[in-house]
């Protein structure tokens, strides 16, 4: 016989439990407006950022947005697809929104943030900081190509 001696051990944990659930929730959420934001930036702006960020390649600069785009709309529509019964669509949607992403941050990372460093602040007297974010939206990304929507059937 196990006794639950969890209070003891992590209070903080047994206080917010009853909002556990709300964890995947609140990163996909975060994650989707993030890159339906930059996306839509881009968008609306992508001569400027092929000319600033991709050496003029409007093709690229036009995936990459694409890309950010269908990711970020991707991640929400794989949730309402989840919460309306379609569970294995939702699921696949989410994982492809995940995928659609992993390019992007890598080429961010690669192309343009790398030789800044890890630190996100600019140095060196140019506008661009080091991969940190791009670094921790990566892992954001691959945590939904991996997952996909398992956490939301858990709860």
């Amino acid at each position: 016989m196990t006794q639950n001696t969890s209070s003891i051990q992590n209070p903080l944990a047994d206080m917010l439990s009853p909002f556990a659930g709300l964890g995947p929730l609140v990163l996909r959420f975060g994650f989707g407006v993030t890159f339906i934001f930059y996306g839509w930036l881009k968008l609306t702006g992508l001569t400027g950022f092929a000319n600033n960020m991709l050496g003029g390649n409007t093709l690229l600069a036009s995936l990459v947005t694409a890309a950010e785009l269908s990711g970020g709309l991707g991640i929400f529509l794989g949730f309402i697809l989840a919460i309306a019964g379609r569970h294995a669509l939702g699921d696949l949607v989410t994982r492809l929104a995940g995928l659609a992403i992993i390019p992007v941050m890598l080429g961010a990372i690669f192309m343009i943030h790398w030789s800044k460093g890890f630190h996100f602040m600019p140095r060196d007297g140019t506008p661009i900081g080091g991969f940190s974010y791009q670094f921790m939206l990566l892992m954001v990304a691959l945590y939904f190509l991996a997952k996909g929507n398992s956490a939301l059937r858990a709860r």
